[in-house]
């Protein structure tokens, strides 16, 4: 009988393609079932090979919302049937942490981001206080361990002594385009939650100084009504479409048609500064030249595989030039394109598959 693995996420399971990859992937050894929760705006669960749970709550977000959500959790995974949990960062690790001692069972746990050091975070001092003595209650006491850059994996080993694998959020390998989009169309996109600390104003202020194109942003967030009345005020509805939540497939399909993918982040927090995005190897994957901060994880992905132009500082006017850099200079923009094709054929889900299952059969090797 295969093993069963309970995966716990604050989401709704519905956009989240890291852990839609993880888990088709890892339901063809094991038994697996994801875990979330429903929001009033959710739609419905779309079929997977693996199985999916989302849990009811009265309490949309905020202090109220933790403290309801990891209690239904811990409730619900006291009485489900597994032989592993493995938490996605640390606002499931407690429920998942405890049960799964109290149940004898393995605890994982998955860092997609350095959860201490975002900015909702880092800019509200109780609640950081409060998250760290979690984070150093746990994490020196588990066995197995992931995250998704060398980065991150180094800062936690050296605080903790715990020793975490790198599983990088990268796509399935995919079809990329081989030609500009010869309508003349030129599109710039930006695709993830629209949260703090994501150069989304200045992406949006860059517009005022970039002719003949579009800026899409692709999702919803904290900041969605305040990036809409930000375009709004500076008569940039033409030029700015927000085209809300879409799934993962669709996504795709959006993202073809771009001609500059945009992966924006203030220097706030180390978690920023350490990331290394899903999207930045989407835009790889999808043969789409993209703008990148100036971050370690950047420039070292950079040095072997030119895909993008590092930007130092987030200011509008700045990143403004460096996106009409990148649009008028096609000698640099072909370059940049072409060793996207090249990366395209590395940076692929289906590598990183051998390193997931790897991983696991450690962990169940290990009685």
């Amino acid at each position: 009988m295969s093993k069963r693995i309970l995966f716990t996420v604050t989401n709704d399971l519905t956009y989240d393609q890291r852990m839609i990859r993880i888990c088709t992937t890892l339901a063809q050894s094991y038994e697996i079932l994801l875990i979330g929760r429903k929001r009033k705006s959710s739609v419905p669960l779309s079929p997977r090979t693996f199985q999916q749970k989302r849990l009811s709550c009265f309490f949309e977000n905020g202090k109220a919302f933790y403290i309801e959500y990891n209690l239904r959790l811990c409730f619900f995974l006291l009485f489900k049937k597994c032989d592993a949990i493995c938490a996605i960062d640390l606002d499931t690790i407690a429920p998942a942490f405890f049960i799964a001692k109290i149940r004898g069972k393995k605890m994982i746990y998955d860092a997609h981001e350095y959860f201490t050091e975002v900015p909702e975070v880092i800019n509200r001092p109780l609640v950081k206080k409060i998250w760290t003595w979690l984070e150093k209650l746990i994490v020196p006491r588990l066995n197995y361990a992931y995250t998704v850059s060398q980065s991150i994996a180094d800062i936690f080993e050296e605080k903790y002594g715990t020793p975490f694998e790198v599983i990088r959020n990268v796509p399935f390998r995919k079809d990329y385009k081989t030609d500009i989009d010869s309508s003349g169309k030129r599109i710039i996109i930006y695709q993830g939650a629209l949260n703090e600390g994501r150069g989304l104003e200045e992406a949006i202020l860059a517009m005022k100084w970039i002719e003949n194109a579009q800026l899409w942003l692709v999702g919803e967030g904290d900041l969605s009504q305040k990036l809409r009345k930000l375009a709004k005020e500076h008569k940039l509805n033409d030029r700015v479409i927000f085209k809300g939540f879409v799934e993962p497939a669709y996504l795709d399909d959006l993202t073809r048609q771009a001609t500059i993918g945009l992966n924006l982040l203030r220097n706030q927090g180390l978690s920023y500064y350490y990331s290394l995005a899903n999207k930045a190897f989407d835009y790889i994957q999808m043969n789409v030249p993209a703008i990148n901060m100036d971050f370690p994880e950047y420039q070292r992905l950079n040095e072997v595989y030119e895909t993008s132009v590092l930007l130092k500082e987030l200011e509008p006017r700045i990143l403004a030039d460096t996106i009409n850099k990148l649009l008028e200079s096609k000698e640099l923009y072909n370059r940049l394109k072409k060793n996207c094709q090249q990366a395209a054929r590395i940076f692929v889900w289906e590598k990183e598959a051998e390193k997931l299952f790897n991983f696991y059969k450690k962990v169940f090797e290990n009685t």
